[in-house]
C-alpha cells in the first residue's frame, strides 16, 4: 500500500512538474460520471485502445505531409475535402479509420491465420501486417491505382473455396484482382491474382505496402530473393511470384514512395528503411489489348519455420466441403437472403478454428459476450462439432473463484457461459460433459457471490455490482443486462446441475436465479416511479437511452419475460421511435453508427411479439450488407462504410444466421415450436418452394418447407425429435397463429379464406 501510495505521488508530481494535468485528479473526475465500481475500465480494453491509438499516431506522423503517396482507399476518402467521409484533423492526435472499417477474410477451415481484403482489393495476409497492391503504370504516364478510384465492384465467391474478386476501371486501365487461401503441400497460402489490361504498353505491378486497413504497419527491411522470384519481408516472410518480374524497384521513407520512382533501372538487392515506411514494386510487361495475369502466393508460416516445419502438418488442412458437411441449409427465392446466409456459415467456420473470434482482425480475440452468440448460431446452424470444440476450452478460462473472464469489471460472462453450455445440451440431448461438470458449479456460486446482499436500501439492492458490462452501455453502472444474463446463467446452471446428479446444488441456484429476478422487479418498480413509464433503461439510475437496447435480453435471446410483456413492448417502442435512423438502430454510445447486431436484436424481440415491423428492420440490415456479404460492427449514416470496430464483425453474422434460422423455426418457451414467423410474405404472393433444414433445436432436429402456388400456402415439416412431439405453432406473417395437432406434419393455408388443412 505504501509502495503505491509513494508511485502514485510520484506521477502526480512529474505531471504536475510539466505542466500537466494532475491524472489522480482527471481519474477522479472520471469515476464520477458512472457508479462507483471496482474496475474503471477493463485493462485489456484500455491495451487494444492504446495499441489502435499507437497506430493512430504512427499514421498522424506517416500520412498527412506524404500525401504525393499511394495510400490505402480509406485514407484516400477521410482526407478529400470534397469526400462525405472527410474527417477534420485539426485537434486529434491520431489519425483513425473512421470511416470505411471494411474488410473480408479469406482463409480455411480450422486455419487460424486470417489475410483480409479492403474495398479496393488491398490484401493484407499477416494479422496487423503489412500488405500487397496490385496497380497498372503505362508508358504514356497513365495510372490505375485502385484505391484512388471512387467506384468498383467487388464479391465474394463460395464455390471450392473463399475468393475476393475486386475490379476497377480508369479509361482503358482495367484490374481484377482475385484473394484468397489455399492449400500448397500442407502449408495454407495466401494467393493473390492479378488480371491486368491496357490499352497500350506499360506495367502490371504487384506493389509491397507499409500499411493496412487500419494504417501505417512498418516495413523495415525487404530482401530480393536470390533468383528474383519473390522478396523476404522484415527478414521473415516471405512473398514469391509464379514467374520473375522484368523489374524490382525498391524506395525508402526519404525517397518517397515506390509508387514515384517505377522508372528507376538499378535494381537495390536489399532495402532498408529506419523509419519502417520501405516500399517495392515487381514490375511485369503489359502487352496493349492482352489480359496479362501475375500470381502471388504468401506462406502462411515465417520463412525461419517453413524450411523444418509448418504450423499444420501436410495432409492435415480441412477442406470447405468438409467443413460444410451436415450444415442446415437454406433454400429461398430470394438471392440476397441466400447469399448472405451461405456468407454467414462461412463465416462462423472461418472465425472458429478452436477459439471464436469476434473479427479477423481488430477483434481477433476471445470474448464470452461474443461467443455466446456465436457459438448459438454455430449450434443453430449444425456446426455441433465446432461449437462443442470452443466450449471445451470454456473451463481453461475460468478464475479458481469461478469468474468466466474476458475483460475484468464486466459481470455478464458468467451467465453467458452457464447459457450457453445449457443451450448446447439441450439441443444435442446430452448431459453435460464432466470436464465441464467443475467449471458449471463453480460459475454458479461465483454469481451468488458476486450479488449485491438483497438487504440493501438501495434500488440496487440484490443486482450485481456496478461494472463496465458490455463496453456500448456506457460507464460503469447497475446494467440490466449484466442481472438478466445473470438469472438465465443461474436458471442454466440448475438445470445442468441437475442433470449431472447434484440436486441440492440445482436448488440453490434455481432459489437464487428467482430470488435475483424478484430484486429485478422491484428495481424497476423504482424505476417506473422514477421515470413514470414502463420502459427499462439500461440501469436503475440512468434514463431512457440508446443503451436501453441492452435491456431487451429478458426477450431477446434469453424469453426471462412473456413476448408480450409491457416493459419489453414499451422499450423496443422507445428505441424504434428515438434511436433508429435510415432504418437501423443507431446506437449513440461508444458505436457512433448503425450498428447491425443490435438492429437484429430489436428484430427478434419484435419477430418474437409477431410484430410485422420487424420485417422491415430485417430489410433495413440487408441493405446495410457490404457487397461481399459483411457487416462491420458499427455503419457510417453517411458513407455506409464501417465507422467502429472489426470490418468484418462474426457476431453481426451469427445475428443474421440466427434470424433466418428463428424466421423458419425458433423456440418459444419450453415446450413450444413456432414455425414460418419470420418469412417475407411477398414470398408466399407467387409460384415459390422453400426449405431451411435439419436445424437443430431443444425439441430435436426439424426440417420446414414451405410451397406457395399464389392460392394455397402449403407449411410441411418433419422432425428427429428428442422425446415427445412439442407444440407446434404455424405462424406466417399477416395470419393468425395456428396450432398443429400433435399427428400432423402439414397445414394448408387458403391465402383468402385463411383455411387450414393437412
Amino acid at each position: 500500500m505504501l509502495r503505491s501510495r509513494i508511485a502514485w505521488w510520484a506521477v502526480r508530481w512529474l505531471a504536475r512538474s510539466q505542466g500537466f494535468l494532475d491524472p489522480v485528479s482527471v481519474l477522479k473526475q472520471l469515476e464520477q460520471f458512472g457508479q462507483p465500481a471496482d474496475v474503471l475500465a477493463p485493462g485489456e480494453l484500455l491495451r487494444a485502445g492504446a495499441v489502435m491509438h499507437a497506430r493512430g499516431m504512427m499514421n498522424t506522423q506517416a500520412i498527412q505531409h506524404n500525401l504525393d503517396w499511394v495510400w490505402p482507399y480509406w485514407v484516400v476518402r477521410q482526407f478529400d475535402p470534397a469526400d462525405p467521409a472527410f474527417v477534420p484533423r485539426a485537434f486529434s492526435l491520431t489519425h483513425i479509420n473512421l470511416t470505411h472499417r471494411n474488410w473480408t477474410a479469406v482463409g480455411l477451415p480450422d486455419v487460424p491465420e486470417l489475410p483480409i481484403v479492403d474495398p479496393r482489393g488491398l490484401v493484407t495476409p499477416w494479422l496487423a501486417g503489412w500488405s500487397l497492391d496490385g496497380w497498372i503504370v503505362t508508358h504514356d504516364r497513365r495510372a490505375l491505382f485502385p484505391s484512388q478510384t471512387l467506384t468498383g465492384s467487388q464479391r465474394l465467391l463460395h464455390e471450392g473455396r473463399l475468393t475476393v474478386v475486386t475490379e476497377t476501371c480508369q479509361g482503358a486501365l482495367t484490374l481484377r484482382s482475385m484473394a484468397e487461401v489455399i492449400d500448397v503441400g500442407g502449408v495454407p497460402t495466401c494467393q493473390i491474382r492479378l488480371l491486368g489490361w491496357a490499352d497500350t504498353a506499360g506495367w502490371l505491378v504487384a506493389a509491397l505496402r507499409p500499411y493496412n486497413p487500419e494504417g501505417v504497419s512498418p516495413i523495415h527491411r525487404i530482401d530480393v530473393v536470390s533468383d528474383r522470384t519473390g522478396w523476404i519481408v522484415n527478414g521473415q516472410h516471405p512473398v514469391a511470384f509464379a514467374a520473375p518480374p522484368q523489374r524490382f524497384v525498391s524506395s525508402h521513407y526519404r525517397l518517397g514512395d515506390v509508387a514515384t520512382q517505377l522508372s528507376m533501372t538499378k535494381e537495390e538487392p536489399r532495402t532498408e528503411c529506419p523509419v519502417g515506411l520501405a516500399t517495392a514494386a515487381a514490375l511485369f510487361p503489359l502487352v496493349p489489348g492482352t489480359p496479362v495475369e501475375v500470381t502471388i502466393h504468401v506462406p502462411l508460416v515465417e520463412s525461419r519455420k517453413h524450411a523444418h516445419t509448418t504450423a499444420h502438418p501436410i495432409g492435415t488442412l480441412s477442406s470447405w466441403d468438409h467443413a460444410l458437411a451436415g450444415h442446415c441449409l437454406l433454400q429461398v427465392p430470394d438471392a440476397h437472403w441466400q447469399f448472405l446466409y451461405e456468407t454467414a456459415v462461412r463465416t462462423l467456420i472461418l472465425h472458429g478454428p478452436g477459439d471464436v473470434y469476434a473479427g479477423p482482425y481488430t477483434y481477433k480475440r476471445f470474448w464470452f459476450r461474443d461467443a455466446a452468440f456465436i457459438i448459438h448460431a454455430m449450434l443453430c446452424a449444425g456446426l455441433t462439432h465446432r461449437a462443442e470444440r470452443a466450449l471445451d476450452r470454456f473451463p481453461s478460462r475460468q478464475t479458481p473463484l469461478g469468474y468466466f473472464r474476458s475483460q475484468e469489471g464486466e459481470w455478464d460472462s458468467n451467465g453467458q457461459a452457464l447459457w450457453i453450455l445449457q443451450r448446447f445440451c439441450e439441443m444435442t440431448a446430452r448431459p453435460p460433459k464432466p470436464q465441464w461438470s467443475h467449471a458449471i458449479a463453480r460459475a454458479g456460486r461465483w454469481i451468488q457471490r458476486k450479488r449485491l446482499s438483497p438487504r440493501l436500501t438501495h434500488p440496487h439492492a440484490g443486482l450485481l455490482p456496478a461494472g463496465f458490462s458490455a463496453e456500448h452501455l456506457g460507464p460503469n453502472d447497475y446494467y440490466y443486462w449484466d442481472d438478466f444474463w445473470a438469472v438465465a446463467g443461474l436458471r442454466a446452471a440448475a438445470s445442468l446441475t441437475e442433470a449431472d446428479h447434484q440436486p441440492s446444488l440445482a436448488d440453490s441456484f434455481r432459489r437464487e436465479a428467482d430470488d435475483l429476478l424478484t430484486c429485478i422487479d422491484r428495481s424497476l418498480e423504482f424505476v417506473r416511479h422514477r421515470l413514470s413509464h414502463l420502459a427499462v433503461p439500461a440501469s436503475v439510475y440512468r434514463r431512457m437511452d440508446a443503451g436501453a437496447v441492452g435491456s431487451l435480453a429478458a426477450s431477446y435471446p434469453l424469453q426471462l419475460w412473456a413476448p408480450d410483456d409491457s416493459r419489453i413492448q414499451t422499450t423496443v417502442n422507445f428505441l424504434l421511435t428515438n434511436c433508429f435512423f435510415k432504418g437501423g438502430f443507431f446506437h449513440s454510445i461508444s458505436h457512433s453508427g448503425i450498428n447491425p447486431y443490435l438492429t437484429l436484436h430489436v428484430a427478434q424481440v419484435l419477430l418474437r411479439s409477431a410484430d410485422l415491423r420487424h420485417q422491415e428492420v430485417m430489410r433495413a440490415i440487408t441493405e446495410l450488407a457490404s457487397p461481399t456479404g459483411q457487416w462491420p460492427e458499427a455503419v457510417h449514416p453517411t458513407t455506409r462504410g464501417g465507422c467502429m470496430g472489426d470490418g468484418q464483425h462474426v457476431w453481426a453474422a451469427a445475428e443474421w444466421l440466427l434470424m433466418v434460422r428463428n424466421s423458419f423455426v425458433r423456440e418459444e418457451g419450453r415446450d413450444r415450436l413456432v414455425l414460418c414467423s419470420g418469412l417475407p410474405p411477398a414470398w408466399c404472393d407467387q409460384p415459390a418452394t422453400f426449405s431451411f433444414g435439419p436445424a437443430p433445436t431443444s425439441h430435436g432436429t426439424v426440417s420446414v418447407s414451405v410451397r406457395a402456388d399464389g392460392q394455397t400456402i402449403v407449411v410441411s415439416w418433419s422432425g428427429q425429435w428428442h422425446a415427445s412431439v412439442p407444440a407446434i405453432d404455424v405462424h406466417l406473417p399477416g395470419y393468425p397463429c395456428m396450432a398443429a395437432r400433435s399427428h400432423q406434419s402439414e397445414m394448408t393455408i387458403k391465402r383468402n379464406a385463411l383455411q387450414v388443412g393437412g
